[in-house]
């Protein structure tokens, strides 16, 4: 809309609490450098104390209603261009008795321009500072007394719950409950971390992302170096290659987690001794199932071969697995 002869701008500057304060956009400076007037209803809003420090005064009208304010600022524009500093939230409650203000004000003649000019965006990932600060309200004295007791042990097990239905979320095709059930699973990985600031050695979010933003560039060297990884099978064996290095691991399965469900944990020492070319004998299978529904149907048979025997199908697949894992070990010793 075309600026009215003689008349100002009503600004509304916009920002994020998520981004630090003095970090304004280009458009931002000009228009609070340039505004005749620069009103904000928040005494302490994060702006003011960088906006002083750079010479714009900024005036508190903390008694004003949304109604008041937008007449307000109207009125001032008949002298140059006003900011507003919005709050948090953006002030949708000005912005509409702005709009009110304006409709009244065209009927007797030239209005002023109503513009928002956004100060600051939020980045890819600002959300999580979101989670951060939740989390340490919660945790906090004043906060929640559940949440104030947990421990690592006593979070275990929602860690184990949690990673269990991201997994039914995913086996299913619900997108918008893997999208839930995610958000379950990244809370306990910030409960954690916010246990450990705690420690008499303590770490943080922080401490945790930086770990493992240095192990993806130190274990993808083909990206963040001159590596060369041309397959996704190369990029495994590299992987793997450069694990069993930093971890100093003399054996193919070193570092497979014995606490991993008794399936998953067969399977995965079988991966690590295939890989690693170890050859050791496995019990053999009559006939192989040609797809995972004869494969499942398979498995059902023996737990239920098993539970009329009395025997626990878990516990005998684990020993099984950790009978092998001590196999691969002495193929593999000197």
């Amino acid at each position: 809309m075309a600026r009215s002869t003689g008349t100002g701008r009503v600004i509304l500057l916009g920002t994020t609490h998520r981004v630090a304060p003095g970090l304004l956009s280009w458009p931002a400076w000009e228009a609070l450098r340039g505004a005749g007037r620069v009103l904000s209803r928040d005494a302490a809003h994060p702006l003011r104390p960088y906006l002083e420090a750079a010479g714009v005064v900024v005036e508190h009208v903390g008694a004003l209603g949304d109604r008041e304010l937008a007449e307000t600022l109207l009125d001032a524009a008949d002298d140059g261009d006003v900011v507003a500093l919005a709050g948090a939230d953006g002030d949708p409650a000005l912005a509409r008795a702005l709009t009110g203000a304006l409709a009244r004000r065209a009927e007797a003649g030239p209005v002023p321009e109503v513009e928002v000019v956004p100060g600051s965006w939020d980045l890819p990932g600002a959300r999580l500072l979101d989670l951060v600060a939740v989390m340490d309200r919660l945790r906090s004295p004043g906060g929640c007394p559940w949440d104030a007791q947990q421990t690592h042990a006593s979070l275990a097990r929602y860690l184990v719950e949690e990673t269990y239905e991201t997994v039914e979320a995913i086996e299913t095709g619900d997108l918008e409950h893997l999208r839930e059930e995610l958000g379950d699973l990244l809370l306990q990985v910030v409960f954690h971390a916010r246990i450990g600031e705690e420690h008499t050695s303590p770490w943080s979010i922080d401490d945790v992302a930086a770990g493992i933003v240095d192990k993806l560039v130190r274990r993808h060297p083909h990206v963040f170096s001159d590596a060369h990884a041309p397959t996704a099978e190369h990029v495994e064996a590299s992987w793997e290659e450069l694990k069993k290095a930093e971890k100093g691991r003399r054996f193919a399965v070193d570092g497979v987690p014995l606490a991993l469900p008794a399936l998953v944990l067969a399977d995965k020492l079988l991966s690590r001794a295939e890989r690693a070319g170890v050859a050791v004998a496995v019990p053999a299978v009559d006939t192989a199932p040609a797809e995972e529904t004869d494969l499942g149907d398979l498995l059902l048979g023996l737990v239920a071969a098993a539970r009329r025997s009395g025997l626990d199908p878990e516990a005998a697949l684990r020993g099984a697995a950790r009978r092998f894992a001590e196999r691969v070990r002495a193929a593999e010793s000197p």
